[in-house]
């Protein structure tokens, strides 16, 4: 029980078909030894359960398979975010982080039993063949997906490159299934996209944070100056950006708030899951070569910033977001995001497994707890100007089973909606619209952004959501968050 594993903490929105969202802190955590004595007579029972399958069951099951199972099934009950990782999984969770994988390219959870799209990632085999976010994955192949863990199931979408799998896929507003045949590809994610969208004006996109987030946002800012020497504002695009790298969502805060400053903090059992994380190089750069940051343009700390979020910006994103939102270095704008607000660190067993564990809640700098409630906009805006259907049934982390809660306010009960009703305004508006691409002269959300920016009126969502005032990040009364 002593024994010292490796052990690298993680944030991520969770199990993805293709890329796992996560990040790495920059101090590893030190197991904590138990020191309570073992509970004999539960350990005892499963010894003798496992003795009655090796004797009793129909057929020879080897050691190692219950063993496996049972280590899986344990971690799987705390929470949706704990995992064990086999040799496959393991292996995909570091390539994961490089922002390269063989895959479908969507991001996944559980409902109802089947596999449920929550995003398909953008330039992604599942995002061209027309993948949709809400849609139900009913069969891989001809094996229902019925009775599959979400983990079998995403096992079962990777695969070498160049070789095909057909999804069925079941969508509110279809009548019959939707059976699609996609090749897995090695997808590498373009982290970090930029334009300049009007005189004057530029937009940044971070699609996922990975480990070359920050110097490649660094190369993109740089870029955006030398065509644009005077600009007056910028969006920072976070909507459905599922999370990363840790150093990347500080990078990225670093970025446009003063030097030194907490970014984030995180709080568990272990003491040095107590820990505050600046907006300083060592904790955003610890591998690099000099400061990513260094030669930016010293107005990109002053600039009017507007940043997009949405329900599917989670983890990471949300960092950044409660970070500039607390720090009022700019108006956070969209719909109120996923609410993933936990760190999960992995625990090597041996050269090639490990243990994905939740061990920490992470906060704002004002020490909001994110978990399960998300970043509420400063402005609500929907994302097209006939409404946003979509977002109300969208998939966040307080509709995940075994979710940890919020431990700094109680979560509030949803409002009933009539389901029949729902779906024929969902249906209704989806064969209206067409596939959004985020930056396009369509994308409605961020042109009020640059609305906003320019001291334009802007169009706000008629959902009203209620938001519990925060103390002033610099409110006597609010403590040392060092």
């Amino acid at each position: 029980m002593g024994t010292k594993l490796k052990n690298i903490g993680l944030i991520g929105l969770g199990m993805i078909a293709g890329v796992i969202g996560m990040g790495t802190q920059l101090d590893a955590m030190a197991q904590k030894n138990v020191g309570t004595s073992l509970p004999i007579e539960e350990l005892r029972q499963l010894a003798d359960v496992f003795g009655l399958i090796k004797s009793d069951y129909v057929e020879p099951v080897e050691d190692k398979k219950l063993l496996t199972e049972a280590i899986s099934g344990m971690v799987a009950s705390l929470d949706p975010h704990s995992a064990y990782l086999d040799k496959k999984a393991f292996k995909e969770l570091r390539e994961g982080t490089q922002g390269k994988f063989v895959g479908l390219g969507i991001e996944v959870g559980m409902e109802d039993g089947y596999v449920k799209v929550i995003s398909p990632i953008e330039d992604s085999p599942a995002y061209r063949a027309g993948l949709k976010a809400g849609d139900l994955i009913t069969r891989l192949d001809s094996t229902p997906v019925k009775g599959m863990t979400l983990d079998e199931a995403v096992k079962k979408m990777r695969g070498e490159p160049n070789t095909k799998i057909t999804l069925t896929i079941a969508r509110k507003d279809e009548d019959k299934p939707i059976v699609v045949t996609i090749t897995r590809q090695e997808i590498r994610v373009q982290s970090v996209k930029s334009k300049v969208v009007e005189p004057g004006y530029a937009w940044l996109r971070i699609a996922q944070f990975q480990e070359p987030t920050v110097d490649d946002m660094a190369k993109k800012i740089t870029a955006l100056y030398a065509q644009e020497p005077n600009l007056k504002g910028l969006v920072l695009d976070l909507r459905n950006d599922p999370g990363g790298v840790l150093p990347g969502a500080i990078g990225v805060s670093a970025a446009f708030l003063p030097k030194d400053v907490v970014v984030t903090s995180t709080n568990g059992q272990l003491p040095d899951s107590k820990a505050s994380f600046y907006a300083r190089r060592e904790f955003y750069a610890a591998r690099s070569v000099g400061d990513p940051l260094a030669k930016l343009p010293e107005a990109i700390k002053k600039i009017p910033m507007v940043v997009l979020v949405n329900s599917g910006s989670a983890s990471a994103s949300e960092i950044v977001a409660g970070a500039l939102q607390d720090y009022k270095r700019a108006t956070i704008m969209g719909t109120q995001t996923f609410g993933k607000g936990s760190v999960q660190t992995i625990r090597q067993l041996s050269a090639d497994t490990a243990v994905k564990l939740t061990t920490a809640r992470y906060y704002t700098p004002n020490g909001r707890s994110i978990q399960a409630k998300g970043i509420v906009p400063d402005l609500m805006v929907d994302e097209t100007a006939e409404g946003d259907a979509l977002n109300g049934l969208r998939l966040r982390e307080a509709d995940l089973q075994k979710h940890l809660s919020n431990d700094k306010e109680a979560e509030s009960a949803k409002p009933s909606i009539d389901a029949l009703e729902e779906d024929q305004r969902l249906a209704a508006l989806e064969k209206k619209r067409k596939p959004l691409e985020f930056g396009s002269k369509d994308d409605f959300q961020l042109a009020q952004a640059l609305n906003h920016l320019k001291g334009l009126p802007v169009v706000l969502s008629k959902v009203k959501v209620e938001v519990k005032k925060e103390p002033s990040i610099n409110d006597p009364k609010n403590g040392d968050k060092k």
